[in-house]
């Protein structure tokens, strides 16, 4: 006797999803190869499967001694090659479906080991690398943490408190992670004073605090810059706006060298001078700048790259028929690999420069890549019909999740809309549409004026805040992604 079992599943008080789950009693499995490796075997006997508690051992039919067998050729496989060959180029969703089938299935997707490529394949090579540092990574397991990065379960604010300072006192800093360190750089001090100091936080320390690095040849001081790693423990600081101007130069710093230093990085044909700029990184050698404010307020649409492992690193800008409107104070991030999403900002719309919530993404492995509309309020005939999209806004976060979806967080926003809901956006999908994600916790009581770096992963670190007087770099916020024991 069969049963099926339908279980619906809700989303905004509504039901958007059903679940539908067969059970059986007895069932012929045809796992068979294609039509022309059936072959007739006088001998050997059909393979049929019976659903008890003796882990779906076939069992024997014959009829008259001659059957025609059909290979059931996954089954015949190892469970080494099930593992290492199929199931670990699923998908984390997928790996829970496949464990519903049979019992041997469900044996083998409940290895660590197979959950662990399955992370690997599933969210690119430089995701899992991260992960692995993170402190009770282990402890926790590939399984779960699989789990709570796919469904976002366990999310939640948290008020992270660190000793140290930050001193001179400071706006407009950049930072980004370096495994579970957080670094800044520069920034804007009192009377429009540009900066040029290095400060580390080690979040792997039982009592992490602000710790200024000690390095040599600093880069000239600047506000309105980018920090981006690279290659692991390689840092990369473009443009900005410093004493003498806006700047277009590269400076990088290897952080775990016994002797730090920055250097110059003399890259041929480089873009115009800017400040207000997006920048990201492709491959762990690549840096991707994108957009900002030039000299006279003028603003930039052009998307440039810089590969820094040749020996004479050229700047390449990107050809494209039609590029977004030109815009600062926006984001771009990776996804999927070679993937770009930009969203936000301060954009040109006509004569006048309006805040966007308009997304557009970008194939960098593409021959002849193009610039491709994704959602807003922006553009002819556009909206978000299917979802709720976030305000228009810039200086605005975005983190990059496991598996290519985007959050954003704060930023300026017009009008009376909270600036400190969280937006998820799924660019992978074939119409993707923003979503709420209600996150427990108390957020950042400022939610303009951040700085944010993922660290190990698991971890969205705020940093910043404008309190009406100062910038508190002492109180941090965490927006957790994996449970409490990770």
């Amino acid at each position: 006797m069969n049963r099926l079992q339908l279980t619906p599943i809700y989303g905004d008080d509504e039901i958007t999803h059903i679940l539908g789950v067969q059970f059986f009693t007895e069932a012929n499995v045809d796992l068979s190869l294609l039509h022309g490796y059936l072959r007739k075997e006088p001998i050997r006997p059909a393979t049929r499967f019976i659903a008890d508690d003796s882990f779906y051992l076939p069992i024997s039919v014959g009829h008259g001694g001659n059957v025609c067998h059909e290979f059931c050729s996954m089954f015949q496989l190892s469970d080494e090659v099930l593992s290492h060959k199929i199931l670990s180029r699923l998908a984390p969703r997928d790996i829970s479906s496949v464990g519903l089938a049979c019992k041997r299935l469900y044996q083998l997707t409940k290895s660590e080991d197979l959950w662990k490529m399955v992370c690997q394949n599933a969210w690119a090579g430089e995701s899992t690398p991260a992960l692995e540092i993170v402190p009770g990574a282990r402890r926790v397991g590939w399984r779960r943490l699989a789990r709570e990065l796919t469904t976002l379960e366990a999310v939640a604010w948290r008020k992270l408190t660190v000793g140290g300072a930050v001193e001179p006192s400071r706006c407009n800093f950049s930072a980004c992670a370096v495994g579970n360190r957080v670094v800044l750089f520069g920034g804007e001090g009192i009377n429009m004073q540009p900066m040029n100091d290095t400060f580390v936080l080690d979040l792997n320390s039982s009592e992490p605090e602000w710790r200024h690095v000690n390095v040599s040849s600093p880069p000239p001081g600047r506000w309105g810059h980018t920090l981006s790693c690279l290659n692991g423990s390689w840092l990369v600081v473009f443009g900005g706006c410093g004493r003498q101007g806006l700047l277009n130069d590269v400076f990088i710093l290897d952080l775990d060298a016994k002797h730090p230093a920055w250097r110059e990085i003399s890259g041929l044909a480089p873009p115009l001078p800017r400040s207000w700029h997006s920048s990201c990184t492709l491959d762990g050698t690549k840096l991707v700048v994108s957009g900002g404010c030039a000299d006279s307020g003028v603003l930039l649409s052009d998307t440039c790259l810089l590969d820094l492992t040749l020996e004479k690193p050229v700047w390449r800008e990107v050809s494209v028929a039609w590029t977004p409107p030109s815009r600062l104070g926006h984001t771009i991030s990776v996804y999927d690999g070679r993937k770009i999403l930009m969203f936000g900002g301060l954009a040109k719309s006509g004569p006048l420069r309006l805040r966007s919530s308009d997304a557009f993404t970008l194939d960098l492995s593409e021959k002849e890549p193009c610039w491709r509309y994704v959602t807003g309020s922006g553009m002819p005939g556009s909206g978000n019909p299917a979802g709720i999209g976030p305000p228009p806004r810039l200086d605005h976060v975005a983190v990059s999740l496991p598996g290519g979806r985007i959050l954003i967080f704060g930023g300026s926003v017009a009008g009376l809309h909270s600036a400190s809901k969280l937006y998820l956006l799924d660019p992978t999908e074939e119409k993707p549409t923003w979503r709420i994600l209600n996150v427990p916790g108390r957020p950042p009581r400022f939610a303009w004026g951040h700085s944010t770096c993922v660290v190990g992963g698991t971890r969205a670190i705020v940093l910043g805040g404008q309190t009406g007087e100062e910038w508190m770099l002492s109180d941090l916020c965490e927006l957790s992604l994996a449970s409490s024991a990770v």
